[in-house]
């Protein structure tokens, strides 16, 4: 009997996988070990392979799509055997619904049969994939992944492409990242025009045989691609307008967008140019062939204009009349402002954050830190520590320790159950240009403080750049969110979910306190904690942070 192939569970998180390409198609011959195809899970993208020999008779998923654990993916068996026997004998509640797709959607097997003829006489994706046509979609390159935003095409309509040739940039909701097509051939479609967003397994771009009518493709699965297309004439007509006034307007802005296409530089460097208003062709590029990058249009100044000084004379009669007689002078002011879309990572954030706060029920309880201890241990620390510790790793620690006394806080809500975590991950909020980045220092309370030290610079380095990786800031179990470096005495926040709570921590302010019945100068850090109630309740809450505090007044138990 042939044997049936299951979306295989590869991590302790994982739910769901994505299909990301077929190493076999129907008919071929496979053995024991053989890869059968790519797997993107939500830690990393892994290779599934078969524990059977025989021929592959049946693929029950297109590259692309995500498929739950333990569903059906393909049937191994002898050339020619009936799979759907084997199909039925794995029928459930899941298993039964099949037939009735089946019905209306051919297989493989039976495509070139029941399958009429695209638009134009193009063949279908399957038939294509044959004749090596592959289709390039758009990959899930995080967890919180949704869309992603063509930010840069590397390959035009008509160029040929090799698998390990980058295709474009795409900006996700975290990153910037290159998107490989892992196949060799002509560049034949491009479906999404640059600065444009796809959802996540939507059709990009297509990669074949030069010549090859990918019609089929085109009619039966982008159609919002092809309706985008068919209403760019409408959009450009639209835009022309604004485009005249603009160049009217505002010289250099206009300058700078039909100067980007003659130069060269990161889509970074163009995103931040066009939102300056700075003309690269005046940019002089210090990376490699003169290409211009972020620190070069950071550094940029432009050339001062003549024009400003009678402007400034003008500023200055207004004074000078209204110092001559006692009148009011009228000003007439003018109404600007500018408008830029919406990130990826921005949309994103406010997803996950109104998700949190409208759904979590949240409560915040404060507390106030005697830091003089912490600060004379902090001195002696930096005296000997190969790397430099600051505040709020001493408080990273002290939340790792607490927390391995209170796993309540440490807990998630999971609908039907509550998960205690006896792991201690806690997530580092870091602001960025676009918005907020919470990477992991992971086991927190079995490492040192000048590892953790290392670990959240190390972070904070890769934030900056947009080189943190999905497995970079997955997986916390605990947030910890400092703004004290800003002066904010103290401040709430909006818990990371699926964590439970999070402690915001405000500036080392210096107070007046009493100490032995008398008042005298004292450094004070008040820390406040939010807490999701399904989890956490007032009382262990209270708790967990007097435990905290006593960490932090007393910050040589963190050594033992």
């Amino acid at each position: 009997m042939a044997d049936v192939i299951k979306m295989p569970k590869m991590s302790d998180t994982m739910t769901e996988g994505v299909l990301a390409k077929w190493h076999k198609k129907v008919g071929d011959k496979v053995k024991s070990g053989d890869v059968l195809a790519e797997v993107e899970t939500d830690k990393a993208t892994m290779d599934m392979e078969s524990y059977w020999d025989g021929t592959l008779l049946y693929i029950g998923v297109e590259e692309g799509a995500s498929v739950p654990v333990d569903a059906v993916m393909a049937v191994i068996g002898k050339e020619g055997e009936d799979y759907k026997a084997a199909l039925e004998a794995e029928s459930g509640s899941q298993e039964s619904e099949k037939p009735k797709s089946d019905d209306t959607t051919p297989k493989a097997d039976d495509k070139k049969e029941e399958t009429a003829p695209a638009q134009g006489g193009g063949l279908s994706e399957e038939e294509l994939a044959e004749k090596g046509v592959t289709v390039i979609r758009m990959p899930l390159l995080s967890d919180t992944m949704t869309e992603g935003v063509i930010a840069e095409w590397h390959k035009k309509v008509g160029d040929k492409v090799k698998d390990d040739d980058v295709l474009a940039d795409v900006e996700t909701d975290k990153a910037t990242m290159e998107v490989m097509g892992y196949a060799t051939g002509t560049l034949l479609h491009i479906g999404v025009e640059k600065g444009s967003a796809a959802k996540v397994n939507g059709i990009i771009a297509i990669v074949g045989p030069e010549g090859t009518d990918v019609s089929g493709i085109l009619a039966g699965g982008s159609a919002p691609a092809a309706k985008a297309e068919s209403e760019k004439p409408e959009a450009e007509s639209a835009e022309a307008p604004k485009a005249t006034a603009d160049a009217s307007s505002n010289a250099p802005v206009a300058e700078s967008s039909s100067s980007d296409s003659r130069v060269k530089a990161s889509p970074l460097a163009k995103k931040i140019a066009k939102d300056k208003g700075i003309d690269l062709s005046q940019v002089s590029g210090s990376a490699e062939g003169g290409r211009i990058v972020k620190k070069d249009i950071e550094n940029f100044k432009a050339p001062q204009a003549g024009s400003e000084k009678p402007k400034a004379e003008s500023s200055e009669q207004p004074k000078a009349a209204a110092a001559a007689a006692p009148v009011i002078p009228t000003f007439v002011g003018e109404v600007k402002f500018t408008e830029a879309p919406v990130s990826q990572m921005r949309k994103i954030i406010a997803k996950r954050l109104a998700e949190s706060l409208f759904t979590a029920p949240h409560f915040y309880l404060t507390i106030s830190i005697d830091m003089d201890n912490a600060m004379t241990a902090r001195t002696a620390i930096n005296a000997v520590a190969p790397v430099k510790v600051s505040f709020n790793d001493i408080v990273i620690k002290a939340v790792a320790v607490a927390l391995k006394k209170h796993p309540a806080v440490n807990s998630s809500w999971g609908g039907d159950k509550i998960r205690f975590n006896e792991h201690t991950n806690i997530g580092v909020a870091m602001a960025v240009e676009d918005g907020l980045l919470v990477p992991v220092v992971r086991f927190a309370d079995g490492k040192s403080l000048s590892h953790i030290s290392a670990e959240v610079k190390d972070f904070g380095g890769k934030a900056k750049a947009k080189k943190l990786q999905p497995a970079d800031w997955e997986g916390s179990t605990f947030t910890v969110s400092n703004l004290g470096m800003f002066g904010i005495d103290e401040f709430t926040s909006i818990i990371n979910s699926p964590d439970g709570a999070i402690l915001s921590v405000g500036a080392i302010q210096q107070v007046p306190v009493v100490k032995n019945g008398a008042v005298v100068p004292g450094n004070v850090m008040k820390l406040t904690l939010g807490c999701d109630h399904r989890v956490v309740d007032g009382a262990t809450g209270a708790q967990f942070l007097q435990t905290l505090k006593g960490l932090l007044e007393e910050p040589i138990r963190l050594l033992a």
